[in-house]
């Protein structure tokens, strides 16, 4: 479903403050496989999705999205087959517009646009059923601005929004960071759910080691721009929180003091 081809990603390239952020790699996630990626700042994670979503072009490689080379695609185009959710849940969604024109607009992303309603009542209906799911009770404010929500109920409607339309790939980069820890376990179970219903190929970067030993069948580790490990579930399965710490510090063969990934240790 996804599968990247020697991609690199050099800022600045040909100059003399040249920063190599990606380095030559090689990646293939089959279809519905929920992979979660971790690696200590400036590893190069947020970089990746920025270029598989088609914000900055690779300076090599290829990126393909279900069979089709979308390497030259720009970011608007290659957004009907991303699904992206950021870790600032006010990304997300447009404060100023309702829960129901915010559903409107993910589900209408791969239409071609004709001057007619969005909402309808047929589609709040639908909606309805969207959000009944989730239990944060928004199925009873669909004509109220997203910005009287909380946080936490944004990130929902944001993975909801990410997840509709018919994405074939979803990147949620550290989207419960800013949660708290009650939140973090509601937005995780409805990832997972939304994950499996939908049978979507997404990537998850973390810094919680837990959340990276918990979640997914895969766990895949970034350092200096490179995939340095590449864990399937039965591996990440008979690994505690320490033992991927150690397993971290021994492949990039320096001790890990990254404070992130220490404390969510």
């Amino acid at each position: 479903m996804l599968r990247l081809l020697g991609l690199s990603k050099t800022f600045y390239h040909g100059t003399t403050n040249a920063v190599s952020a990606l380095r030559d790699i090689d990646l293939h996630l089959p279809a519905g496989q929920f992979t979660v990626l971790i690696g200590s700042n400036g590893a190069g994670k947020t970089t990746l999705f920025n270029v598989i979503s088609g914000v900055f072009p690779p300076t090599s490689g290829r990126i393909y999205i279900d069979g089709v080379d979308v390497t030259g695609w720009p970011e608007y185009r290659r957004a009907t087959l991303v699904g992206r959710v950021f870790q600032d849940p006010l990304l997300g969604t447009a404060a100023s517009m309702t829960i129901a024109e915010n559903l409107s607009l993910a589900m209408l992303r791969n239409h071609r646009f004709k001057l007619r309603p969005g909402v309808t009542s047929d589609r709040k209906q639908e909606y309805v059923g969207f959000l009944e799911p989730l239990g944060l009770g928004l199925e009873d404010r669909l004509d109220e601005p997203v910005s009287l929500l909380s946080g936490g109920q944004r990130q929902a409607m944001t993975l909801l929004m990410a997840s509709l339309g018919g994405p074939k790939i979803m990147l949620l980069d550290e989207h419960t960071a800013a949660l708290d820890p009650a939140t973090v376990t509601r937005i995780l179970e409805m990832t997972h759910r939304t994950v499996r219903e939908n049978q979507l190929t997404t990537l998850m970067i973390t810094h919680n080691m837990q959340q990276a030993l918990d979640y997914g069948e895969r766990t895949l580790m970034m350092d200096d721009g490179n995939i340095i490990l590449d864990l399937n579930f039965d591996q990440k399965a008979e690994m505690s929180v320490m033992d991927l710490v150690d397993k971290f510090g021994e492949v990039r063969r320096k001790p890990l003091f990254e404070d992130d990934l220490l404390l969510n240790a």
